[in-house]
C-alpha cells in the first residue's frame, strides 16, 4: 500500500515558501534578491496549483487544469525573470549600483 502525503503539509510548505519569499522581497536592498524573493513566492503558488489539482480532482489523469495552470505560472516566473534582470543590467550600467533605495529614475 502507497502512503500519501496529506494536502495539509503541501499547504505547510507552500505558506512557508511564501513567507520566505515575501520577506526577502520587502527586506533586501539588492534588487537581484527581491527577484529572488519574487520567484519564492512564485514556487510556493506552483506548489499550491499542484497539490490542489492531485487531492481536490476526482480523476488528477482526465482533468489537467491545475498543471496546465502551473505551467503558465512557470512560464511567466521565466518571463519575469529574463524582464527583470535586464531591467537590472540597464539600471547598473547607467547607475553603478542595484540597490533598490537608490534607484530614483522616475523622481523629478
Amino acid at each position: 500500500m502507497i502512503l500519501q502525503i496529506p494536502l495539509v503539509y503541501y499547504l505547510i510548505l507552500a505558506a512557508a515558501l511564501f513567507c520566505i519569499g515575501l520577506f526577502g522581497a520587502l527586506s533586501r536592498r539588492n534588487a537581484i534578491a527581491v527577484l529572488m524573493g519574487i520567484e519564492l513566492m512564485l514556487n510556493a503558488v506552483n506548489i499550491n496549483l499542484v497539490a490542489f489539482w492531485r487531492y481536490g480532482s476526482p480523476d488528477p489523469i482526465a482533468d489537467q487544469a491545475g498543471v496546465v495552470f502551473a505551467l503558465f505560472v512557470i512560464t511567466l516566473a521565466a518571463a519575469e525573470a529574463a524582464v527583470g534582470l535586464a531591467l537590472v543590467i540597464a539600471i547598473y550600467r547607467s547607475r553603478d549600483t542595484v540597490n533598490v533605495e537608490e534607484i530614483d529614475l522616475l523622481k523629478w
